[in-house]
């Protein structure tokens, strides 16, 4: 990371904030007039939730391509997408969230799924680290060249 330019720092900073208000403000980390929330926050939340955001950012940041290269997508996007899904699923208020409601109603929500969102922040955190790691081996180990420059051997 050190060799990024100040495009890519600028795309991860700003992704980074970007998936903190995605995530805070419908899970009412960020107290806002749009959402409410029935359980008090877990002590856990804003970590998992400034962990995250960073993560989330740095992975961001590793699909903005150098000038002279080009690199298809691959498999880390997904991962990085399902792990910003289950921090948002993880930091939530387990009666708000609607699809929980209508699986396993409220008290399955608080005595089912409330246990669970430390599992899902875990899973979220790895995921999105596991994806940052690919990426960034990625680019040390394997550089592209882009289409229609020519290697030298």
């Amino acid at each position: 990371m050190r060799s990024w330019t100040p495009r890519r720092l600028v795309v991860a900073v700003v992704g980074g904030v970007v998936t903190a208000v995605v995530i805070a403000v419908p899970t009412d980390l960020l107290d806002t007039p749009l959402f409410g929330r029935s359980v008090p926050v877990t002590w856990w939340a804003w970590p998992v939730l400034v962990v995250t955001a960073a993560l989330s950012g740095l992975l961001l940041a590793t699909y903005v391509r150098p000038a002279d290269t080009t690199r298809p997508p691959r498999a880390e996007q997904r991962v990085g997408a399902v792990g910003g899904v289950l921090s948002l699923l993880a930091v939530g208020c387990p009666v708000c969230n609607k699809l929980v409601l209508l699986a396993l109603g409220t008290s399955g929500a608080m005595n089912w799924f409330a246990p669970a969102q430390p599992l899902l922040a875990a899973a979220s955190i790895v995921l999105l680290g596991w994806a940052l790691r690919r990426r960034l081996l990625g680019e040390r180990q394997c550089p592209v060249p882009a289409s229609g420059t020519r290697v030298e051997r």
